[in-house]
Order: structure tokens, then C-alpha cells, then sequence
């Protein structure tokens, strides 16, 4: 490798996590390496050897770190390179590296995976038709185990139950993963496992499970949604008033249709939510005027891409099939549409396709300093306080629980113990 080649890495926190370091040293490269390349991007430098020289001496200049963190950064960066070197495909294959920031996503006719037990999981993914996202993160945590294995010496197609719950156990003990985290990569590693290899589990149900936490949902007074609604503007702010006035998740913000938003009966309907299901939430009387001028905008969006003759946009391939035309119809149309062509990363046309999750998040966050908040709000903040201003308000649990398409009602009591007044509105000895 030159030292002006330019190298993509992009699992090298996969990597990191199973190389054969102490945990102070993963935590020290990591950071070296997370610094060094907001540093590449800060610079507009390629990631290169010449470009983490520059940053080196940069830190040495600068005077940032004392000779030994120095020396754990250079050594970190070494480390890195020297990995991305080793984790180059061999000539002919495809690589089966994830969607990176700013890069397209790799076409699903051409990403067919690198290994056979990779090309394996992809094939039975694609005929149980899994959502594209779901794909990524099995794709993700099959390769970590895959690196975990061969650490070891232990070929993917050996795998046996000793393994699973080994890599498990050391994710809760070693790697503190939260329960979620641990969940998701036994989901994956099972579907690899039993359904892409074929091979049959014994009970492996002793491996030590990471602890599950109850924390609290982070929670905007009315006085701070107002501030940070404010903040916002053009379609952004409309994005953030919807999610604030109905309760909706991000995914279901954004992949709101034309016929779903009825303005005339003032409610939302939510297609294929989490869990596959659908239902109605409420519509705020204070955005009809609002959102019927968006629409009203989105026509002639619609009417120019029907000029140029482009694609229609994506519908779920049974819908397709039967009726190839109906993406080009307008009831069909995102409400919430990018501003540009995006490439469909299975069929690989250019069409229209909603709002990245990327670019909200993004306006949410600038949007939080420019108000001057002093809490971590995300999109899904909006969701909490939308649940904990209508249970302050007086709504039912039960009501709140169906707006917000929770399947237990455990899981919307939570939002009681961040109310303003809980319980019977109990006052503190203090304020008596």
C-alpha cells in the first residue's frame, strides 16, 4: 500500500472490537482513529499515510497529548492501516462492504457477498424477502462473528453452539453491550446459522446475558418543544411539527404516502409500522392549513417528474408486480419526497425516494443549538413528549397506547414516571 493510496475501510470498528488488544487499547485506538478521520473529512484529505502523518504532526504541534498518548495514537493508526490492508477482497470477488455516509449503496444484483456462507445468507434473506435495513445489520453482524471466528481458527461452516454463546457471553462480559445490541446479533446469528447453513443449534441458552436497563425517555416541556419548533423551518419544521403533533416514529414520519395523510378526517394512517402493522393517530387541527399547501406543492413536484418521464417510486414487490404503474400515480407519491434522484439499491433505478433519516436527524440537531436546549433531543424526543404531554393533559393510557402502536401497555406507562405532576400531582415538602 502507497503512502498517497487512499484506502476504504469501513468495518474497522468490527474489526477493532475482535483484534487481539486489551480493552484499554481498543478504547485508545478508537479514538485515535475517530479523531483521525474527522480530521481527513475537516481537511477535505483523502485517508491516506501521507494525510495521518499530517495529523500526527498536527497533534504534535498542537501539543494536544503528552508522549505516551502519542505514542498509543500512532501505534492505533498503524494498527489501522495495517488492518485495511489485510481486509482488502481478493481480485475478482465483490465486496460485501456496507452503505458509508455520502457513498451509494452497492446495487443487490451485483452485492452478492465475498465468502460462500455470506453469499449463502444473502440468497435465503432475498427469498424470505427481509427489508433492505434488516439485511445491512445481518450482513454487519455475521461478518463480526465471522472475524470473532477467525481469531480463533474456527471456520464459519464449523460454527457449533459452543461458539454462539461464547461470542454472546463476551459481547454482555467484555464489550458491556446492551441488551438490545445482544438480541440483535443473536437474531442474526442464528438466522445465519440455521437458516443460511443449515445446520442445527443444540440449547445454547446459558450464555450470560447483558443487563436490561430501565431508562427514561428523554422529555421536552411544551416551552422547549415550542423553542425548538421555532428553530426549524421550510419542510423541516413541518416534519418536526407532525412527529411532535402525532406521535409517529421516524421511519413512519418518513415513509408517509399521499393517500395517508387525511387532511379532510384529520388523522394519520401508518402503514406496515413496527411489527408490520397498520393504524391511525391523530392529525393536529393547526397543521391543515400547512400541510394542504405542502401537498399542493408536491403536485407540481409529481407533474415535472411525469414530464421527464421518471421511474415511480418504490412500492413493496408484490404491489409491483401486480400493478407496475402505480408508482407513477399521485396517491402514491412520498409526502415527505428528497430533493433529488437516489439509486434504488435493488433494482438500481434512479428515482424519487422520501427524506433520509440522516438529513432530519441532522436539522434536529442543529436545530436543538440554535435553541439553546439543554438536553440530548433526537426526532424520537419529539415522540416521548407528544406521549407525555397527552397523558398530562389527562388522556388515557389506553388511548396513548394506541396512538402510539405500542403492542403492551407496560410499554407506555413508562411515560409516567417523566410526567410533570405524577401520581396524584404530589408536591415536595420543599415547596410546602
Amino acid at each position: 500500500m502507497g503512502v498517497q493510496q487512499g484506502i476504504w475501510f469501513p468495518q474497522w470498528a468490527a474489526v477493532l472490537t475482535v483484534a487481539p488488544l486489551t480493552f484499554s487499547q481498543r478504547q485508545a485506538y478508537r479514538r485515535a482513529i475517530i479523531a483521525y478521520l474527522a480530521f481527513c473529512k475537516k481537511s477535505r484529505q483523502r485517508v491516506t499515510v501521507v494525510s495521518a502523518r499530517d495529523f500526527i504532526a498536527e497533534q504534535e504541534a498542537g501539543r494536544r497529548l503528552n508522549a505516551g498518548q502519542l505514542a498509543i495514537w500512532k501505534a492505533g493508526l498503524n494498527w489501522f492501516f495495517n488492518a485495511a490492508k489485510s481486509a482488502v477482497p481478493p481480485a475478482g470477488k465483490v465486496s460485501a462492504q456496507p452503505c458509508a455516509k455520502g457513498k451509494e449503496p452497492p446495487l443487490a444484483a451485483d452485492d452478492l457477498g465475498g465468502p460462500a456462507w455470506e453469499r449463502k445468507l444473502i440468497q435465503e434473506l432475498r427469498s424470505r424477502h427481509y427489508e433492505w435495513r434488516t439485511e445491512q445489520a445481518y450482513r454487519a453482524w455475521a461478518r463480526r462473528f465471522a472475524l470473532w471466528l477467525a481469531g480463533r481458527g474456527v471456520e464459519v461452516e464449523a460454527v457449533n453452539e459452543n461458539q454462539v454463546r461464547d461470542f454472546l457471553t463476551e459481547l454482555a462480559t467484555h464489550q458491556r453491550a446492551a441488551a438490545a445490541t445482544q438480541r440483535q446479533a443473536l437474531n442474526a446469528i442464528v438466522f445465519l446459522v440455521r437458516e443460511a447453513l443449515g445446520k442445527v443449534l443444540d440449547d445454547f441458552g446459558s450464555y450470560t446475558r447483558s443487563k436490561k436497563t430501565k431508562r427514561l425517555p428523554e422529555v421536552l416541556s411544551r416551552e422547549e418543544c415550542r423553542r425548538l419548533l421555532e428553530a426549524l423551518e421550510g419542510t423541516m419544521r413541518l416534519m418536526a411539527m407532525l412527529m411532535y403533533g402525532s406521535g409517529v416514529r421516524l421511519m413512519e414520519l418518513l415513509r408517509l404516502r399521499v393517500k395517508d395523510v387525511d387532511v379532510d378526517r384529520r388523522q394519520l394512517i401508518v402503514r406496515a409500522g413496527k411489527g408490520g402493522k397498520d393504524r391511525v393517530t391523530v392529525l393536529p387541527e393547526s397543521l391543515v392549513e400547512p400541510l394542504l399547501a405542502h401537498r399542493e406543492r408536491l403536485q407540481g413536484l409529481h407533474a415535472q417528474d411525469r414530464v421527464r418521464d421518471w421511474p415511480g417510486v418504490w412500492l413493496p414487490e408484490g404491489l409491483e408486480r401486480k400493478y407496475p404503474h402505480a408508482g407513477k400515480s399521485w396517491e402514491w407519491q412520498w409526502f415527505f419526497p428528497s430533493r433529488q434522484q437516489m439509486k434504488d439499491p435493488r433494482s438500481g433505478l434512479l428515482r424519487r425516494h422520501h427524506v433520509l433519516d440522516a438529513t432530519f436527524q441532522q436539522a434536529v440537531r442543529q436545530a436543538t443549538l440554535r435553541a439553546k436546549l439543554n438536553k440530548r433531543v433526537t426526532p424520537h424526543t419529539l415522540r416521548h413528549s407528544f406521549a407525555t404531554h397527552l397523558m398530562e393533559s389527562g388522556a388515557d393510557i389506553r388511548t396513548v397506547q394506541d396512538l402510539l402502536g405500542h403492542k403492551d401497555v407496560t410499554t407506555t406507562q413508562i411515560y409516567t414516571h417523566v410526567m410533570q405532576k405524577p401520581g396524584l400531582g404530589v408536591r415536595s415538602p420543599l415547596d410546602g
